[in-house]
């Protein structure tokens, strides 16, 4: 068995801004309606992204441009590689499209980082997910199960750390041996009484792994 893992979100936990605001910002104001139906709960996570996904009309070169200047968090970079000088794999968990992930990753330079997220690609001026029912990470409602995903991990490795933002993410910290919660997801887990370490940035991650030894500079 492998010794450690460190798994997390994409949107709002390592990116400093969810795709779907950019494009609703830049080209789907009709968006913002949508966005207060899935909040409450008239639409499923997967389907409030489908729509926002295919109302860009943008040539892909637009697209990709729009996506490398998404803000990320300014340490994930170092943290990615300090994670894996320590015998950490890392790992990106998310319920959003491995699209805009994977440029994402070119564009820092960050190598060796394995993605779970819904498959995306560029067709017709806009950006369609693949989903495949049969898969074993399915989910109905956002099209992948992170709670499955990590489930999976923790028979590969002896601790699985996990980061998120969200309510989608609510689901796989119950199985990961350590959860780090930024925003939204501190409040959900302190109703739940699932326990996690409260964190604004990655540098307060850096720190946590550092003092429980996961992590050094030697």
């Amino acid at each position: 068995m492998k010794k450690w893992a460190f798994v997390s979100d994409f949107d709002g936990t390592i990116s400093n801004k969810d795709f779907y605001w950019v494009i609703i910002e830049k080209y789907y104001p009709e968006g913002r309606d949508l966005f207060k139906k899935w909040k409450a709960g008239q639409i499923k996570d997967i389907e409030f992204l489908r729509s926002i996904f295919t109302s860009i009309n943008q040539h892909e070169e637009q697209i990709i441009e729009d996506i490398i200047n998404i803000p990320i968090d300014e340490y994930v970079p170092d943290f990615i590689k300090h994670v894996q000088k320590n015998g950490g794999d890392f790992y990106i968990l998310s319920a959003g499209t491995d699209y805009y992930i994977h440029h994402i990753l070119k564009e820092y330079n960050i190598q060796n980082v394995t993605v779970y997220s819904n498959e995306g690609y560029y067709e017709d001026q806009n950006v369609h997910l693949n989903i495949d029912p049969s898969h074993r990470h399915h989910s109905e409602r956002y099209g992948i199960d992170k709670s499955k995903v990590i489930q999976e991990l923790k028979q590969e490795y002896e601790t699985v750390h996990f980061a998120g933002d969200s309510e989608p993410d609510s689901h796989p910290a119950v199985y990961a041996d350590a959860t780090f919660a930024k925003d939204a997801l501190q409040e959900i887990l302190s109703e739940k009484n699932i326990a996690f370490t409260p964190v604004t940035t990655f540098k307060d991650i850096q720190a946590d792994l550092e003092k429980k030894g996961f992590l050094s500079y030697d």
